[in-house]
């Protein structure tokens, strides 16, 4: 356990790891997913984390040419971790202007999807999350989400906020864009209880 907080122990080191557990981000886009740390501490946690062998840098070709941060497999173990974290983390209270990344609502979803609250639903869910597209699968009482965006039975769109609202806080379908099966999609959103404390 020293060992591996010596490597991801410090402070953000594991939100760090959590946003890019979607796959690679830019820089810019990691500091945005995380405006509470300046980006003097992002780079420091960026060397950090690429010296101890959990993330790596990488260039894209063209017509991208820009430098990504990603995961590297070493730094992809850290999932079941992470996900463990947030899961008992999400029974503590919310702080008044706590918000969260696009990415930590899509691992919260991950986090407290209930098999038995889905029941024999069977679907696949498009978030359409302003710039961000995830594809959500529910079936046989499994649930799986990842970037990317294919055929839907139920395609909402809206913003990470009025997300967690719909999903977590009881706000009604009428605050997003709904496409498709309306009743499939509140039926999705009914999916994720909130943990009790």
């Amino acid at each position: 356990m020293a060992r591996a907080l010596d490597a991801v122990g410090e402070r953000w080191a594991l939100l760090v790891v959590r946003e890019l557990l979607l796959g690679p981000k830019r820089f810019r886009d990691l500091s945005r997913s995380l405006p509470g740390m300046s980006q003097n501490v992002l780079s420091q946690r960026l060397r950090e984390l690429e010296a101890a062998g959990v993330v790596r840098r990488r260039r894209l070709g063209p017509p991208a040419s820009a430098s990504v941060y990603e995961l590297t497999e070493h730094g992809a173990e850290l999932e079941a971790v992470v996900l463990a974290l947030a899961r008992w983390g999400s029974r503590r209270p919310v702080p008044p202007a706590g918000e969260l990344s696009v990415d930590a609502l899509v691992l919260a979803l991950r986090t407290t999807f209930s098999a038995e609250r889905a029941g024999a639903l069977s679907a696949r869910v498009a978030l359409r999350l302003g710039d961000d597209a995830f594809l959500a699968r529910v079936d046989s009482g499994e649930f799986s989400i990842g970037r990317g965006s294919s055929e839907a039975d139920a395609t909402l769109e809206t913003d990470a906020s009025t997300l967690r609202s719909l999903v977590f806080l009881g706000a009604r379908l009428d605050d997003a864009a709904v496409t498709g099966d309306r009743a499939v999609a509140e039926r999705f959103l009914g999916c994720f209880p909130r943990p009790s404390t």
